[in-house]
């Protein structure tokens, strides 16, 4: 299994090569479009705010390039903020158009809870993943047991336009934030899968045999 990890300078590489590693990968680093253009399936990491990943991308002249293997059937996982670059636009410190892959945006995820009671931003936490169409079968989640935990640091939240596109929730507030997306070959996971330990690597396990 090969996989290729974006290294656009805004993401936890390390943790994410040595867990796709330790489910057998053999991974590469790119930072070309004909590194992308080769790519057998892709992962788009990211930490950090939705701009600066975008104009990461933009520097090294991968945007095209990641949206022409989106088109061609390629699998790709964007992780945390790598799965909000995937919508359409984001409005974190202003409006950024993303890649445009799964139609939707991102937006902060709100100061208070159903109750109106302030809660923490950003969600920092275990989280239960919760089928948003009562089955995981036949996903990357397949293997995610009932119940099943995985860690999640974000302040912004993806909201599919379709909610055929939604594949997990979390509850957070009171409120179902989109936990993972799904369109086509195209997946996203809030979360970290890296960091959310045999859950997480059953998730990366099931994408690297895609």
């Amino acid at each position: 299994m090969k996989v290729s990890i974006i290294d656009y300078g805004l993401s936890n590489l390390l943790s994410v090569r040595r867990a796709a590693e330790y489910c057998g990968a053999q991974v590469e680093f790119v930072q070309t479009p004909e590194a992308v253009l080769a790519a057998p399936r892709l992962i788009l990491p990211g930490v950090g705010a939705f701009e600066d990943g975008m104009n990461g991308l933009a520097a090294l002249g991968l945007i095209e390039a990641i949206r022409q293997k989106a088109a061609e059937g390629t699998p790709l996982l964007g992780i945390c903020l790598g799965m909000q670059m995937l919508f359409d636009e984001s409005d974190e410190f202003g409006r950024h158009q993303g890649l445009g892959l799964i139609p939707g945006r991102v937006e902060r995820i709100p100061a208070v809870d159903t109750s109106g009671v302030p809660q923490r931003v950003p969600n920092i936490g275990w989280r239960t993943l919760v089928p948003a169409h009562g089955s995981f079968a036949g996903t990357v989640l397949q293997n995610v047991p009932a119940g099943g935990e995985c860690y999640f640091v974000h302040s912004y939240e993806a909201k599919p336009q379709n909610e055929a596109d939604r594949l997990a929730d979390s509850p957070y507030g009171g409120r179902s934030i989109c936990a993972a997306a799904l369109r086509g070959s195209v997946i996203g996971t809030q979360f970290h899968p890296e960091k959310s330990g045999p859950v997480g690597l059953s998730i990366l396990k099931a994408f690297l045999e895609l």
